[in-house]
């Protein structure tokens, strides 16, 4: 990718929802290092501790605690922040959980981004929308296709198939109401991140760190499965390069989705990168399978992020293996007491180094 333009940033009032979660807590990081002005809406951190915890309050940040599913919280945040930009990443982001909660799943990812669309109408000075979506809005064979943004959209489970009628709502809203007000509006599909600071459940690598803390064996669900594994900067850098070409370029000059994925031809399989954290962190890359009945979940799954490279100049600049290095070295660091926000900034600094 090309340097971020930091001018651009300083000027904007950006409303970011999801602000408390594992990608928005770097997102807002981020964008508070770039001079912006942000105002973030979420959910309380649902994780003990949570990297928006670690990090800590920040001065450019105004952080609203709400749920998106509340029309009138959502109004009301709007109607506060301003915003100039508009970044969409609240979301139940969890398949697992999607199959226990799929009516809360739906309401969330569907009505709560419906809400969010609705409440954004209605603010004078914005420029541009993204909302971000996943790599699994595709309709997925198992056949090990690559998807490009063009591929037929669907879902085999909750999380997947709300995401993509959220892709759907997105497109209605951009041609029913922001295409006339000359809003640039888009969605951005990314895959499995990895990055410091993440305690989901049900997510490999904080599994890992659980069980490096308890001694207990790791358990795998689907060791063989291949996902597109980025740290959560590759993605949030092109999230963020998206929306500056939106604001320069114009809603016509560019595409309404973008992929935006690792290297395609180095996939890594849940047991390879179980192996790579676990030697970086000092433990033991032992681990069984999980028994019993497992929700579905595709074992094959890659994105081709070459349209981003073509029209906003963005590619990945960590490979997979790096991703999970550079994660092993945030939990290392913090697992020696070291400042955690220093060191956040110093790896947001070197990834900017990298373009």
């Amino acid at each position: 990718m090309g340097k971020l333009d930091r001018t651009f940033w300083a000027q904007q009032r950006v409303f970011l929802t999801g602000h408390t979660g594992f990608k928005g807590s770097w997102m807002t990081k981020w964008l508070s290092q770039l001079g912006a002005e942000i105002y973030g809406f979420s959910l309380e951190p649902e994780t003990t501790p949570s990297l928006f915890s670690v990090l800590g309050p920040l001065p450019s940040v105004t952080s609203t605690i709400g749920d998106i599913r509340d029309v009138d919280a959502v109004e009301a945040a709007v109607l506060n922040a301003n915003p100039t930009v508009a970044i969409h990443m609240a979301a139940q982001p969890l398949v697992r959980r999607s199959y226990r909660e799929p009516a809360a799943t739906y309401a969330t990812n569907v009505m709560g981004t419906l809400n969010v669309l609705e409440a954004l109408r209605k603010a004078p000075n914005l420029k541009a929308i993204l909302v971000v979506t996943t790599d699994k809005v595709y309709k997925n064979d198992d056949t090990g296709h690559i998807f490009i943004e063009s591929d037929p959209l669907g879902g085999h489970d909750p999380y997947s198939s709300s995401k993509a009628a959220c892709e759907e709502v997105v497109s209605c809203y951009d041609q029913s109401f922001f295409s006339d007000a000359g809003i640039a509006t888009a969605t951005a599909r990314a895959g499995n991140v990895v990055g410091g600071g993440d305690w989901s459940e049900d997510r490999l690598v904080p599994d890992m760190w659980r069980s490096l803390q308890s001694g207990d064996q790791l358990v795998l669900r689907n060791p063989l499965s291949t996902r597109p594994w980025q740290h959560a900067l590759d993605p949030l850098s092109g999230y963020l390069t998206f929306v500056e070409q939106l604001c320069k370029k114009g809603r016509n000059d560019l595409p309404k989705a973008l992929n935006f994925a690792p290297v395609a031809d180095h996939p890594l399989t849940v047991q390879a990168v179980t192996e790579i954290m676990a030697g970086k962190l000092g433990i033991s890359d032992s681990w069984r399978q999980a028994e019993g009945y497992q929700p579905v979940e595709m074992k094959l799954l890659a994105l081709d992020a070459s349209l981003a490279a073509e029209t906003i100049g963005w590619r990945p600049q960590l490979t997979g293996r790096e991703a999970i290095q550079w994660t092993a070295d945030w939990y290392l660091r913090m697992h020696q007491g070291q400042d955690m926000v220093s060191f956040t900034e110093e790896q947001i600094s070197a990834y900017e180094a990298l373009s």
